[in-house]
């Protein structure tokens, strides 16, 4: 897989806005990047979030290492638990930086709906990472270099 993955789904509880997925992989390293974006938002920048670094664990490979880069407090943790399942379900070290935000559902984000949008990525992004592990072939450390 040389090139990166991007993908969009509905944001749960909302009308018009969608969750955006660019996913990356390489043979030493996975990165993921999440946002979110309305009809209404089309040229505006979205405001940067949290961005995350998560490692399996050698010794407890159910509970990976983590330590945030940048912190955002209203995006620290479903970052946090995004990098830590990428991790634990490639075996490789993950990178993940996600500014979604909840604002455009319907109750402005509570527990629920942040759940629920979280289960919209996890579910968006296991058939992805499956065909990764599973396709066999080997991933670029890097560019790839064009000759």
């Amino acid at each position: 897989m040389a090139e990166a993955i991007q993908v969009s789904v509905p944001l749960p509880h909302s009308i018009d806005s969608r969750i955006y997925l660019h996913l990356t992989a390489r043979s030493k390293y996975v990165m993921l990047l999440v946002t979110t974006a309305g009809a209404e938002e089309v040229g505006i920048a979205t405001p940067l979030g949290s961005f995350v670094y998560a490692l399996p664990d050698r010794f407890n490979p159910n509970q990976p290492l983590s330590t945030p880069l940048f912190t955002v407090e209203p995006t620290i943790e479903f970052t946090t638990r995004l990098a830590k399942l990428l991790a634990r379900k490639t075996g490789l070290p993950a990178y993940v930086g996600n500014s979604l935000s909840l604002a455009s559902t319907g109750l402005g984000g509570t527990v629920e709906e942040e759940m629920d949008a979280f289960k919209a990525v996890v579910e968006t992004l296991v058939p992805l990472l499956d065909n990764i592990i599973n396709s066999g072939h080997s991933l670029p450390n890097g560019p790839e270099s064009s000759s």
